[in-house]
């Protein structure tokens, strides 16, 4: 390992206790039962967290042989000290949009907050899950191109859902990750984290290590996949968590390619995959990171970066009713945001 980048100036004021409480929708009774934001023992748990789970990626990098292992935080830079008085949002009237979505937020390049609705509530955000896994695995340097099976331990013993990689699929683990990604493979995810140093305990481990440096204290993470309930974060911290996971490429590239197709056998054909997120096919729609999710206590999410009236948007909707209802609260907030800056 030649380096290893790790933000820590932010450490003591991120581990001072939060002044209110925070109810975890969703999460498992495990979960549910600590309070993560008032208890006297959370300084001490975030330092634990962060030095003790060094071990976790250190081996996870060392596995990858040389490669240099990078923790990418969001760092504060010149664009977060954008005044929101020069904003164009200002000219938009929210009492004109009504979201289906329980939860929304909508940010620009700078911060600013076009749009937001029930934001600081911690949920459960089923599949979005993905783009942790996804930057924990590129952060360790993890081979690509090492092959990778499915086996027995990947199926899903949650929901029972079904996979089209059945037990004795092969493939790198970067086809893995462009699975998992843009069709939302959970065996992929699970073989992924599987071959984790340590298998899938302390995975999750390196996944909340990851979300504190990402400043995400809002969030909790217990599987790769976001089948457990117990994934839970905050719209704020999905802005976070979008945002620094569109300075991978390779996120960047399988979220918003509309489908692939792999060989997991030898000798027989190929399996082609589709992008979960309908709005690809749409050619009025510019997006560069998209991510959707679904189980039932989550209902359907979807995160996107997407550019709308020529500004760069984060956008999060999560907790809809309905599988095309995130489609249509994003159309809508196109509408909204295009009409009202139309004037």
């Amino acid at each position: 390992m030649r380096y290893i980048t790790i933000l820590y100036s932010r450490l003591d004021h991120e581990c001072r206790p939060a002044a209110d409480n925070h109810h975890y929708i969703g999460a498992t009774p495990d979960f549910q039962a600590i309070d993560w934001t008032t208890s006297p023992m959370r300084i001490l748990k975030k330092h634990l967290l962060l030095f003790a789970l060094m071990a976790s990626l250190l081996a996870a990098a060392s596995s990858a042989g040389d490669a240099p292992l990078q923790l990418a935080s969001l760092g504060q830079d010149s664009r977060d000290n954008h005044s929101t008085a020069s904003s164009p949002w200002e000219a938009l009237n929210p009492r004109k949009l009504q979201l289906k979505s329980a939860t929304a937020l909508v940010v620009d390049r700078f911060g600013n907050e076009v749009y937001a609705k029930q934001v600081d509530t911690p949920m459960p955000i089923a599949s979005i899950t993905k783009l942790m896994t996804a930057m924990v695995i590129l952060d360790a340097g993890q081979p690509l191109q090492e092959r990778i099976t499915i086996t027995r331990e990947d199926r899903d013993r949650i929901r029972n859902t079904g996979s089209r990689l059945g037990y004795g699929a092969t493939l790198t683990r970067k086809q893995l990750l462009r699975l998992m990604l843009m069709a939302s493979e959970n065996r992929a995810a699970s073989a992924l984290a599987r071959n984790w140093p340590g298998g899938k305990r302390e995975f999750a481990k390196a996944m909340n290590l990851k979300a504190f440096i990402l400043g995400m204290h809002d969030s909790h993470f217990a599987d790769p996949s976001g089948l457990d309930a117990g994934n839970v974060a905050s719209a704020r911290d999905l802005a976070k968590l979008v945002r620094a996971a569109s300075e991978y490429p390779l996120i960047h590239e399988a979220t918003t390619t509309r489908s692939i197709s792999v060989r997991p056998w030898k000798g027989r054909g190929k399996l082609t995959f589709g992008n979960t997120n309908r709005l690809l096919r749409n050619e009025n729609w510019e997006i560069q990171l998209s991510k959707t999710g679904y189980i039932r206590e989550a209902g359907r999410c979807l995160t996107m970066q997407a550019e709308i009236a020529e500004q760069p948007l984060t956008i999060i909707l999560l907790n809809s009713y309905g599988k095309l209802t995130p489609i249509g609260d994003s159309n809508r907030l196109r509408k909204w945001i295009e009409g009202g800056l139309e004037g």
